[in-house]
């Protein structure tokens, strides 16, 4: 880092906690507002703090890590920009009519209080031991790239790295609300889109193009599509290298519960004014979504290349002697392309789009889980609890989820992967949510007993399956005795295990509703299609517009385009 990258740095810091300033002087010290930005967040606003709440320290860690280990065979998951148009066109007007806060708030109003506190619970444990943990754990590894020389009281970079993120991002979080993070989201996506576009300009110029990079990766790196059964010959159900069978049937299952149930998503259009403005957000996300197989995974890919031909030094420990990559080196990807690809100045740039990313994912954690746990639980159990005590509850909550989510990250380390790791506990804990929610839209027969069923039975076989895993990930045991139950739950691919949760759920929400008692016709008025008034329907379609269907159609096509040049 020279003088001017530290400059870069130092700018955007100065113009980050400037904007907070403002925004907190605009603020009221109300619940709406801290919660939901007054509702008041346009269509741009909400598209780029989707985007940069989603493209965090897992992307450019671990799916940068995913491009140099096995190719584009991650970006099916960057390719479900079409869920965000399923937000924006299925999901968002029964969000905007029902006015809630929290995605559990919705599932209270659509069956009954305990599948809100349940939900909430299920979110809170899912946010600590995905987001919280994966945003620290990849600061630290940004942290250990950038200086690795960095001790300060028995501390090493990974472990600074971690806690400057943490006290940094919840200074600002805790401060201004979701108002803060959507329009610190907003900057920190300009930043972060220039910056990786810099890397992968750069680092193709010092490999020496496109066909370069196409003729020094295997050549199933360029293929999103992968062989069932692996070249070691194992059983096709143990095979993790991405098989087709798991990404065309499984990968959708939690692409649909991220991008249209989750809070941490779905809080920005709770923040619009609007049903066309949150639709308009929904639609900008998806192109913008877009971005990252060519800024992140390409790069990953060009990481890959650049230490197996030794164009540049200081790559050559992502590649063993036979040329093949080396998984916890290929980690810090897209750091190391920053250290030895990028000329000074330039640098300061990309490291601040770096820690933009990392900030804005945790941010808006933060703001996620602060709204649960004030408004489905808190406010639960006080409800005569004022406005002003409520903003402060969601503040102290923020404190309490860090502290838990750094005790998780050993198990983080003992993954194969980052971004592996993150796809694989959603992947056992999104499936029951999902089926709740789009089952519950579309079918009224559905009732509270159903959805409460679902909920349990998935998350315990979620959790069961995370308890299988977690030993030998932590070092305490080898595997599992070969033959045995928890040697097949263990090995058995996460995404089949995900089909599995999820087709299991819908079994026994379909088979509870139907054997008990149907809900009450006018509790479900505006929540499923079936009682939708006709002047609700013809409200919704007059904030449809040309814009919106063209907007549509072009992040379609450019979908469509991307799996027929990589297939």
């Amino acid at each position: 880092m020279h003088a001017g990258d530290w400059v870069m740095v130092g700018l955007y810091f100065a113009v980050l906690f400037a904007l907070v300033w403002w925004v907190v002087k605009q603020g009221r010290d109300t619940a709406d507002d801290y919660f939901l930005a007054g509702r008041n967040l346009g269509w741009f606003v909400i598209g780029a703090s989707i985007f940069a709440s989603n493209i965090g320290s897992e992307h450019l860690v671990g799916l940068a890590g995913s491009g140099a280990t096995s190719g584009l065979a991650m970006a099916h998951y960057e390719l479900h920009a079409w869920c965000l148009l399923v937000l924006g066109w299925v999901f968002v007007p029964f969000y905007n009519r029902s006015k809630v806060f929290t995605m559990p708030q919705f599932l209270e109003k659509r069956y009954s209080p305990t599948a809100r506190w349940v939900l909430s619970l299920i979110s809170l444990v899912a946010y600590v031991i995905t987001k919280v943990a994966v945003a620290l754990y990849a600061g630290g590894i940004v942290f250990r790239s950038l200086l690795p020389g960095l001790h300060f009281m028995g501390l090493d970079s990974f472990w600074i790295g971690c806690i400057l993120v943490l006290v940094l991002t919840g200074a600002y979080t805790a401060a201004g609300g979701l108002r803060a993070v959507a329009y610190t989201d907003t900057l920190q996506t300009i930043v972060l889109v220039a910056g990786s576009i810099l890397v992968t300009i750069f680092g193709l110029r010092a490999l020496g193009g496109w066909s370069e990079l196409t003729a020094a990766v295997p050549s199933n790196y360029m293929d999103l599509w992968r062989p069932m059964v692996d070249e070691a010959g194992e059983p096709w159900y143990f095979n993790s290298d991405f098989p087709w069978l798991g990404m065309l049937f499984c990968a959708p299952i939690i692409g649909l519960w991220y991008w249209t149930t989750d809070q941490y998503i779905v809080q920005r259009t709770l923040g619009a004014p609007s049903e066309k403005v949150a639709r308009q957000g929904s639609i900008w996300a998806g192109f913008l979504k877009l971005f990252p197989v060519w800024i992140f995974i390409v790069p990953g890919m060009i990481a890959f290349a650049l230490a197996k031909t030794g164009n540049v030094e200081g790559l050559s420990q992502m590649v063993n002697e036979q040329g093949e990559a080396v998984g916890k080196a290929s980690q810090a990807a897209f750091p190391h392309m920053v250290v030895h690809v990028l000329p000074g100045y330039v640098r300061g740039i990309v490291v601040a789009g770096l820690l933009a990313a990392l900030m804005s994912s945790l941010s808006s954690v933060f703001n996620a889980c602060s709204t649960l746990f004030t408004m489905d639980i808190y406010q639960k159990m006080k409800p005569e609890a004022s406005q002003h005590n409520l903003v402060w509850v969601g503040r102290a909550a923020v404190v309490a989820m860090v502290v838990v989510g750094i005790i998780w990250i050993p198990v983080i380390k003992g993954s194969r992967g980052l971004y592996y790791y993150l796809q694989g506990v959603q992947g056992y804990l999104a499936p029951p949510i999902f089926v709740v929610f789009f089952l519950g839209i579309f079918m009224k027969r559905l009732n509270a007993k159903g959805c409460l069923a679902a909920l349990g039975g998935g998350f315990l076989m979620g959790l069961f399956r995370l308890a299988i895993d977690t030993p030998p990930k932590m070092g305490y045991i080898e595997g599992y005795t070969e033959g045995s139950l928890f040697y097949y739950v263990h090995n058995i691919y996460f995404q089949y295990y995900s089909l599995l949760v999820f087709i299991i759920s819908i079994i026994l929400m379909v088979a509870v509703s139907y054997m008990t008692t149907p809900p009450p016709t006018e509790k479900l008025k505006g929540l499923t299609y079936a009682t939708v008034s006709e002047e609700q329907k013809a409200e919704s379609r007059a904030s449809w517009g040309w814009k919106e269907v063209a907007g549509s159609g072009l992040v379609l096509a450019i979908i469509i385009f991307i799996y027929a040049y990589f297939s």
